[in-house]
């Protein structure tokens, strides 16, 4: 049974740990966190201060995301660098046992100390993928015998006569409701305070490689009341919703964990005050963990990588929850910290090169100093800080697979400037001009003024998928599809 013993010592004395010749790197990631839900957007008024600092002293991708947006397949990329078809997930399912290459055990040869605190959503449970060890918050998830969480034994440890869920939302729900429990047992705080004690008491003589992993703001919407009456008080944008997504006013899905629904103002207002303040939670214990590398003297010896698995609809086009092609859903925030020396570039850049999930591996390869043993698709996003753009991918691949109900299957291709969807069950095509609309509001597939670009995304669509076979494209054209695609050749069963 885990016990408050699984904390890290931290002992007030410790001097801070040599350098050595390569950086410690951090991997911080959210769950759930839209791409526009960053101060540095300027998109929606959410308070996030410390990560906007990762960006203003590093930089900010502003095109970035998540190719298959829902939890597992997003994880399956971070761990693989791979895209969609390489390493097998088009759609929501179980993460392998096991991949040729994956990135904990990649930095564990680098000859990194690989430790992940929260939210992992690997099957077994405790299959650690080559971290040498882990704390794990998987909320009230029990997919392997007999298994519970580290944040779960600590709760009873600490709280044994509460109830972790007494707050009463579920992990789906759209409706939102302050934390009714004391504040530091809030699983955001516990994740928070984990990371800080693993740094305050880090002094092994290899550098780190920590991925800090928050299960929020993924629903339950449940921030300390603090936040959820900060964002009560404060006017927030309404949902968005253009004239092709009338067709799914009417409510579909679980009473409150729908998918698609026209909710009523006061309904979404709320929702995205719960939203907004269980990501300003995650903020503040960034600024905790951020606060303790420098009081420490890592900071400059540390690279800084964040992100989310996924966006979140929060009722724009009436859409809910996430696996979506449009930018609530599979849009995600990039923010990266360099050390000293690391990179020639300046600080505070904005890039506008599309990046998605697969880039991290990379990203943390180039980091150690080390090249990748195996093939992978995703590119190092510090050559961009560098200012090395040459041969960066022109547009990115996105897709899922059924998932909630059969229409929604779809592949799209983005640029961050223009963004083409497919959707498989009937041959809809949409054309959004993201550089004018980015709420994705006009549906231009249709408009004639704009049948040339339309004819341009299309065939790059189907140069995209023509190697898969028939079942993708049939005849020179995108094929149509009734079934699911969940996995694809290339996914490892084991």
């Amino acid at each position: 049974m885990t016990s408050r013993r699984q904390f890290f010592a931290a002992p007030a004395l410790l001097q801070p740990r040599a350098a050595t010749s390569k950086p410690n790197i951090l991997f911080l990631m959210s769950d759930q966190q839209r791409g526009d839900c960053l101060g540095l957007d300027g998109t929606v008024p959410v308070d996030t201060p410390n990560l906007d600092r990762i960006g203003r002293e590093g930089a900010r991708f502003r095109n970035a995301y998540s190719s298959t947006p829902t939890c597992t397949p997003a994880r399956a990329c971070l761990l693989t660098g791979l895209s969609p078809w390489n390493h097998g997930m088009l759609a929501y399912g179980s993460v392998a046992k096991q991949y040729a290459y994956e990135m904990p055990r990649a930095m564990r040869d680098a000859g990194y100390y690989t430790y992940a605190i929260g939210k992992l959503h690997y099957t077994p449970q405790r299959n650690y993928h080559g971290y040498h060890g882990a704390l794990l918050d998987e909320s009230s998830r029990v997919g392997s015998p007999d298994f519970r969480s580290d944040y779960r034994s600590w709760f009873q440890s600490e709280a044994p006569n509460l109830d972790p869920d007494a707050t009463g939302v579920g992990f789906n729900d759209y409706n939102a409701k302050a934390y009714v429990l004391p504040e530091r047992l809030h699983p955001t705080a516990w994740t928070g305070q984990s990371a800080v004690r693993f740094l305050e008491s880090y002094q092994r003589p290899e550098p780190f490689f920590l991925h800090v992993s928050f299960a929020r703001p993924h629903s339950p919407y449940d921030p300390p009341n603090r936040l959820m009456d900060r964002y009560l008080q404060r006017k927030l944008p309404a949902a968005s919703a253009g004239g092709w997504a009338s067709r799914y006013e009417k409510r579909e899905g679980p009473e409150n964990a729908i998918w698609y629904g026209r909710m009523p103002e006061t309904e979404i207002r709320n929702s995205r005050a719960g939203y907004y303040g269980s990501i300003t939670f995650i903020d503040e214990q960034t600024g905790r963990i951020l606060e303790t590398l420098e009081r420490r003297g890592m900071l400059e010896n540390t690279l800084i990588l964040y992100t989310s698995d996924h966006g979140d609809m929060m009722g724009d086009h009436h859409h809910w929850r996430k696996s979506y092609a449009y930018e609530g859903s599979a849009r995600v925030p990039m923010l990266m910290r360099w050390p000293k020396g690391l990179v020639s570039g300046p600080r505070g850049q904005v890039l506008d090169q599309p990046v998605e999930l697969r880039d991290i591996f990379a990203t943390c390869l180039d980091g150690a100093g080390v090249p990748a043993s195996r093939p992978i698709d995703g590119q190092s996003m510090l050559e961009l800080a560098r200012g090395r753009t040459a041969g960066w991918r022109e547009f990115i691949d996105l897709e899922h697979g059924v998932c909630y109900e059969k229409s929604n299957q779809w592949t799209a291709l983005t640029d961050g400037k223009w963004k083409y969807v497919y959707k498989a069950l009937d041959g809809e095509e949409q054309l959004f001009d993201l550089t004018r609309n980015r709420s994705e509001s006009t549906n231009l597939a249709l408009d004639t003024a704009h049948s040339a670009t339309l004819r341009q995304w299309r065939s790059r669509m189907i140069a995209h998928l023509e190697p898969r076979g028939e079942r993708w494209v049939a005849g020179g054209r995108l094929a149509l599809r009734d079934a699911m695609i969940q996995y694809s050749p290339l996914h490892p069963r084991g």
